[in-house]
């Protein structure tokens, strides 16, 4: 659209005077718009290329922030909200930012989101677009922190996610976000919290679905008593749900019965089981992640001579399914606590293999990864492909030793770095910053790149980025 086109749209007669042009959709789902002095508006619940009123509600120098008053030209990607607590109205659950918008254009402007942020943070374009990975719109939240609230005036008891800016619960009987099975469990469990003695002093119920199991952790603020504890296990035994219990941090938690089956996943595509607790880091979204998994190796196109580096193993998530390509792995996490962890799932997994199909010599490590250097880098040896998957703060140190390494050929003594990385992201910006190290100082291109939907209705960008080392090195 033309400038001369918007400012015939915003003057036409059917439009009130103050009315303004959404030109796009922000990070936090907000639409973007400007006055006629060139002020930037942010306006919740607008979408690109809508032409709306907007109620300002908070002013600064050089923005404004507004919620929609009246929309006078709709878009063509709006829908009616599918869960009945979504919207702007107070008390409106926060959890959701885009239900408003078609899932298509949501991972429309993920994808630009990607690209943006290549381009204006990293000074770079991918020379291949992914295609999304996406998957089911609804019922995909396998892993929740659910916050409990007694409200004493009313005598009634809150279970669900914040309102949107604020600490206060929303009052759901529904969340279409969740396995529908744990959905129906929101009223019986705002029963069971207000039937506790404790009820006055449980924060938070942590959720972590199984392929087979549903698993609930329960924060407790004081000593549950007998009678509590008894209605945990009767709840249990009704709602197929298995109790822990965190009295203090989450090195606290323990079962309230031992035994049963454990919490776990399969990543059937390589014949894989992952065990985990309820208070591990696992994906969100196990469809999509199973998705993911198998692009992210396909990517990096193992062969079964190859050495392969898995950064920030986590519980072996890559790494247990790049020990079924490759011929030797090397998962590398922070914490020796967690890289026990994942040593316990190796071994799982190689005594489930068939003796045909035995998983590659595989070894875990704890190592510093916000301090890396050039020469703990070379201790670990060379790979020939590594899958990088950082938290939000990225991969930073990682790739600035990786950087002085290639910068400096005397330092390397005959290390030689990965052919490609493959490199999984939660954080679009960190992401950008590491692709230009890895672009314009550790002799990369980044070949393609493409966002994985893995928190649909939500604002939040996963991504996956390929890079290939040049061929002519310095």
């Amino acid at each position: 659209m033309t400038d001369t086109t918007e400012t015939t749209l915003l003057t036409a007669p059917n439009y009130p005077a103050d009315s303004l042009l959404v030109e796009s959709l922000d990070i936090e789902a907000q639409g973007v718009a400007h006055k006629p002095d060139g002020k930037v508006v942010f306006i919740k619940g607008a979408l690109p290329f809508e032409v709306v009123t907007a109620n300002i509600n908070r002013k600064k120098a050089s923005f404004e922030q507004a919620t929609v008053g009246a929309i006078h030209r709709e878009s063509s990607q709006r829908v009616r909200p599918g869960c009945p607590h979504f919207g702007l109205h107070e008390g409106a659950c926060g959890g959701c930012k885009m239900q408003h918008l078609h899932v298509g254009a949501q991972v429309a402007i993920k994808q630009r989101v990607l690209e943006d942020n290549l381009w204006h943070l990293g000074k770079l374009k991918a020379d291949n677009i992914l295609r999304p990975i996406e998957g089911p719109a609804w019922a995909y939240c396998y892993r929740a922190r659910l916050s409990v609230r007694y409200v004493r005036k009313k005598g009634e008891v809150l279970v669900g996610f914040h309102e949107r800016k604020s600490g206060y619960v929303a009052d759901m009987k529904v969340c279409l976000v969740l396995p529908p099975y744990v959905s129906a469990l929101l009223l019986p469990l705002r029963a069971l919290i207000g039937g506790m003695d404790a009820r006055e002093t449980l924060p938070q119920i942590e959720l972590a679905c199984g392929d087979t199991v549903t698993a609930m952790v329960l924060r407790h603020m004081e000593a549950l008593s007998a009678g509590d504890l008894a209605q945990l296990r009767a709840f249990g035994t009704l709602h197929n749900v298995q109790w822990w219990l965190q009295p203090k941090g989450p090195d606290t938690i323990h079962l309230l019965e031992e035994g049963g089956e454990q919490l776990a996943y399969a990543l059937p595509e390589f014949g894989i089981t992952m065990p985990f607790k309820p208070t591990d880091f696992t994906q969100v979204n196990p469809q999509i992640n199973r998705v993911l998994v198998v692009r992210a190796l396909r990517l990096l196109e193992v062969q079964k001579t190859e050495r392969v580096i898995d950064w920030f193993c986590g519980l072996g998530n890559f790494t247990l399914p790049l020990a079924t390509l490759a011929g030797e792995v090397l998962g590398i996490e922070g914490s020796e606590a967690l890289v026990a962890r994942s040593r316990e799932n190796y071994k799982l997994n190689q005594a489930l293999a068939y003796e045909s199909s035995a998983l590659a010599a595989t070894k875990f490590v704890a190592r510093n990864l916000f301090e890396m250097t050039p020469e703990v880098l070379m201790a670990d040896g060379s790979a020939n492909k590594w899958l990088i998957d950082p938290p939000r703060e990225g991969a930073f140190a990682l790739v600035q030793a990786l950087a002085a390494l290639h910068q400096d050929p005397a330092l390397r003594q005959g290390w030689t770095p990965p052919t490609r990385i493959v490199y999984v992201s939660c954080n679009p910006a960190t992401l950008a910053r590491d692709a230009a190290l890895l672009v314009y100082q550790a002799g990369y291109r980044c070949s393609a790149a493409g966002v994985v939907n893995m928190f649909p209705h939500t604002a939040h960008v996963e991504s996956i980025a390929v890079f290939d080392l040049e061929l002519v090195r310095k």
